[in-house]
């Protein structure tokens, strides 16, 4: 078996079949299971929850066996909590990056090809195996001819060919979820497709890379706790990525501090400094900052060794934060909807209206403390029907924001995990401040306090006044809707897949005849036997729900 996977490695017909078909079974689950759980209970939770765990499982070991895009798409998709359940991105976030390195002697190939010459011309030695291994690259330890150690990343042999290959089989994926899922209703398909490519391409090109890193070293040239290592340009290309070996230990190993008699509080607020600095202000930031990416020298220096995956944040997006902050602050739902707007969060075809209603509910509901008056059946229906109009809007986190939160959450991982004491508000709020301006956070908070002493006190939030007025009935339509929805793009899948598989037995029949095969075309015509019952079988049922619809 290992050998027929070899063999068609490089296969586009085999590597899409994989990835369309993993993309079709998990529609069909999904559907299978909405239309089994009519009633949405804690049990039916905890299933739901486990039949998305196991096929999460599914997923990264599909990719960790196919590897090429099907591991990036894991990566990517991890930051999109926008797009997938929290149960989902867990074991996406945990998906390996790690395969097999290619053969010691293609590697070598591949760099003495790039480099125009034999791969002793500049250097002095080179290891015999790869010290890393992902799904882009290897990356070897070498001595350049003056003595100094360096690491040499080298692009994988073939794998631009294969993430072309797998790029069409993604846009089928996406075709299917565009067509017959609700999801493609809700979402920019085409531009987060435009997105995936975009950024995997991206990470092909080591000279990006090496543009990146040559950002953030001049960014950082006067910061002493932060090292970013050189780059030896004459040797880096395309697909070879050379840069200056950094001796030292993952930022969590806390051992090693203590070992080397370093301050772990200042290690901590170092880190944090450096990164805080990244999301608050314009410019590019560090978009895949786990352990591995960031060492600690035994000196206390802080080394940041990888910027495969780098985002950015325009001078216009902190302008529009700062203003979406002051919107909240001032209780003025339209600059919060404008925000949004021009940050790309709000598709064109989002009912803005609908939108403003929901957030001032949501806002208004955990504001005051008036929490404590609201009965927990109140809140439970509240946030129901928060979660039907968010899914039922167009509303997408644009790909920079994306991997900003990503990044966020797992600095503040390791940061708690160097130093579990640490304070946030202590160190955040003087950095937040100062990139805020004081001055407009007292205006905010000014005007926001004259507002409530005009306005007279009642009993209940305006939220909930405001959700109890409009009624049940419009909340029983929007559900019974948005089933009708699914049952239709449940029907319309079927029945396209049905039609495909009876072309397919059709096929199999004649060539099974064309090369004297009795039993290849009995198969096909079995084959085409069973779908074709099974599409009248499904017509029949849609044509019903649809008349009676009229």
């Amino acid at each position: 078996m290992l050998q027929v996977r070899k063999l068609f490695k490089y296969n586009i017909l085999y590597r899409s079949t994989i990835i369309i078909w993993l993309a079709v079974k998990f529609i069909i689950k999904i559907y299978y299971f909405n239309f089994n759980n009519k009633i949405w209970d804690r049990k039916t939770v905890q299933k739901w929850d486990n039949m998305l765990y196991h096929m999460a499982v599914e997923y990264r070991k599909k990719a960790e066996r196919l590897g090429g895009v099907l591991i990036k798409l894991g990566q990517f998709l991890s930051t999109r909590t926008d797009f997938l359940p929290e149960v989902f991105i867990k074991e996406l976030d945990g998906l390996v990056d790690r395969v097999p390195p290619m053969p010691y002697e293609t590697a070598l190939s591949s760099i003495e090809k790039e480099w125009g010459t034999t791969i002793y011309e500049p250097l002095a030695d080179i290891g015999d195996s790869a010290i890393a291994s992902a799904s882009i690259g290897d990356v070897y330890r070498g001595t350049l001819k003056d003595g100094t150690p360096v690491a040499i990343k080298v692009r994988r042999h073939r794998i631009e060919e294969v993430f072309h290959k797998d790029f069409i089989a993604l846009r089928i994926v996406f075709w299917i979820l565009k067509v017959f899922t609700a999801f493609g209703k809700k979402a920019d398909l085409n531009s987060l497709y435009k997105e995936l490519v975009h950024v995997m391409n991206r990470e092909l090109d080591y000279e990006q890379e090496l543009e990146f890193g040559e950002y953030f070293s001049d960014r950082y040239k006067d910061n002493e706790d932060i090292h970013i290592p050189t780059y030896y340009n004459h040797l880096c290309t395309e697909k070879v990525l050379v840069m200056e070996w950094v001796d030292g230990a993952k930022i969590t190993d806390t051992l090693f501090m203590q070992q080397h008699h370093i301050n772990i509080e200042k290690t901590t607020k170092n880190l944090f400094d450096h990164y805080i600095d990244q999301f608050l202000n314009p410019g590019k930031f560090h978009a895949d900052p786990h352990a591995g990416n960031i060492l600690i020298k035994k000196d206390g220096t802080i080394a940041i060794i990888d910027f495969g995956m780098v985002g950015e944040i325009k001078k216009e997006d902190t302008e529009q934060f700062k203003l979406l902050v002051q919107g909240f602050i001032i209780d003025n739902y339209d600059i919060v909807l404008s925000a949004l707007d021009k940050m790309n969060f709000i598709l064109p075809n989002a009912d803005r209206k609908k939108l403003k209603k929901v957030i001032k509910e949501t806002v208004d509901m955990y504001s005051d403390g008036s929490l404590k008056n609201i009965d927990s059946k109140v809140m439970s229906q509240l946030n129901e029907d928060i979660s039907l109009i968010v899914k039922d809007q167009p509303i997408q986190l644009p790909a920079n924001y994306a991997y900003l939160l990503r990044a966020v959450s797992i600095v503040v991982g390791i940061l708690f995990t160097i130093y579990p004491e640490m304070d946030v508000k202590k160190w955040a709020i003087p950095k937040i401040k100062k990139w805020f301006g004081r001055r407009s956070i007292v205006e905010s908070v000014t005007r926001q306090y004259v507002k409530n002493l005009t306005e007279p006190i009642e009993a209940y939030p305006r939220a909930l006044l405001n959700f109890l007025e409009n009624g049940v009935k419009d909340r029983k339509w929007d559900k019974e809707k948005h089933h009708v929805q699914m049952k239709h793009q449940f029907y319309l899948l079927v029945e396209v897949l049905s039609f495909m598989m009876i072309l397919t037995g059709a096929a199999t029949t004649i060539w099974g005849f064309s090369i004297e095969t009795n039993g290849m075309a009995v198969i096909g015509l079995v084959l085409a036997g069973i779908f074709l019952f099974l599409l009248n079988l499904v017509f029949i049922n849609h044509y019903r729900m649809i008349r009676s619809r009229k």
